[in-house]
């Protein structure tokens, strides 16, 4: 056997070292970005991987990274795209995996996703998909399953439901639904620690709070991270507390705690909690400067939150068209442009431009109002109505990091 036999024989087998390819992920969008999941080659060839490259089409934009997700930016929103990846070790690439699930890249702060809660009929599944450009509603996917007084909170890609009360049994749940935006497909989210209603959420990118709600010495927070569909302990509330509201931005969420048990009698509070996400901290902020709060509603960007203060008097429920806008820099509070009605146990949601009030309960009728505040100059005006009455809903949106989700 020749010398250059043998080198011709090696040669082919070097194809054998490369590693196999990997196995494709789900791709998770973002804002002109998609973060394209993949599992690693249990058979790596010849020589430790020591990079991997997801590629898209159309277009062949790629990126590169040692471990999976890969994130690939520069992608135009709308397009539909699918993506491959391929592992790479010092004798070369290999094969490029299965391509992935379509996936589209969305402006952030595009839609928000409103569940409906209580209707005339009794609680309801409807959910409401509300698009900001054109102040648009139509209906979305439905919740699993009928219930009010729920709360929510989400990113750019998906929004965590917690739905409240059971509509067969009026008994508090633990359960939480998952709504992708994508798909407009909704699955089953881990379910919270404990079984609760009227509670309230805030979050970043990462992760949602959930302060449980369900009763006045109830101080119990989960926090929700997005990414892995895992619930765990989150510090407690500075006191129990139920009716909530709550908006943040990047770092902190500020939680209006509702109706609170104090000194032995129920009452609305004025008392407001800022949660660090980082340091799972919390404190005592400023309070209302209206009437306590009780089923409110906030929305706002990442300066300020926009807080509906909803009803001032437990039980007897003194619907209020009062609003408050808090500045998260300054710590402080001050009026805001009213209601067009006054009412409670609304909902909200919004993106950097405008947050849109699901009114509520006006105290004699459910009402399908909803208002659009503009931030920048605090004017409130008609927003696309809700396709029923409603009572105890909830809202995120697919938000930019500093929107209220």
């Amino acid at each position: 056997m020749s010398k250059r036999y043998i080198g011709g024989l090696i040669s082919a087998f070097n194809s054998l070292k490369v590693a196999n390819a990997p196995t494709i992920g789900t791709p998770i969008r973002g804002c002109s970005k998609v973060c394209v999941a993949f599992t690693a080659p249990s058979c790596v060839g010849g020589g430790a991987i020591s990079n991997y490259t997801a590629v898209s089409n159309p277009c062949f934009i790629t990126a590169t990274g040692t471990t999976s997700p890969i994130t690939v930016t520069g992608l135009t929103n709308g397009t539909a795209y699918t993506f491959t990846v391929n592992a790479t070790n010092v004798y070369g690439p290999s094969a490029f995996s299965a391509a992935s699930s379509s996936v589209t890249p969305l402006l952030a702060g595009t839609v928000a996703l409103f569940a409906i809660g209580r209707s005339p009929c009794g609680n309801t599944a409807t959910r409401n998909l509300y698009t900001f450009a054109s102040n648009s509603s139509t209906t979305g996917t439905s919740a699993s399953g009928a219930s009010g007084q729920g709360s929510a909170a989400g990113n750019n890609n998906l929004a965590i439901f917690a739905l409240g009360n059971n509509a067969t049994t009026g008994s508090q749940t633990t359960t939480r639904n998952k709504y992708t935006y994508s798909s407009f497909a909704n699955t089953s989210a881990t379910a919270s620690s404990l079984a609760g209603n009227s509670g309230s959420a805030a979050g970043n990118s990462t992760v949602g709070i959930f302060a449980i709600g369900g009763c006045t010495t109830i101080t119990t927070r989960n926090k929700y991270t997005y990414s892995c569909d895992a619930s765990t302990s989150a510090t407690a509330s500075s006191q129990g507390s139920y009716g909530g509201s709550a908006a943040g931005n990047c770092t902190f969420g500020i939680f209006a705690l509702g109706a609170s048990f104090k000194c032995g009698s129920c009452s609305a509070s004025t008392v407001r909690n800022k949660y660090f996400y980082a340091c799972n901290t919390n404190s005592t902020i400023v309070a209302a400067s209206r009437n306590g709060s009780w089923y409110g509603s906030a929305a706002g960007t990442g300066t300020f939150g926009i807080f509906a203060t909803g009803g001032n008097v437990v039980y007897c429920g003194n619907a209020q068209s009062a609003r408050c806008k808090y500045v998260y820099s300054a710590n402080t509070n001050a009026a805001a442009t009213s209601a067009t009605t006054c009412s409670y146990r609304g909902a909200a949601a919004g993106n950097n431009t405008v947050g849109i009030f699901q009114l509520g309960y006006s105290g004699s009728a459910f009402l399908t109002t909803r208002d659009k505040y503009t931030y920048s100059g605090c004017v409130v005006s008609s927003g696309a109505a809700s396709s029923v009455g409603t009572y105890g809903g909830s809202a995120a949106s697919n938000g930019t990091c500093g929107v209220n989700v």
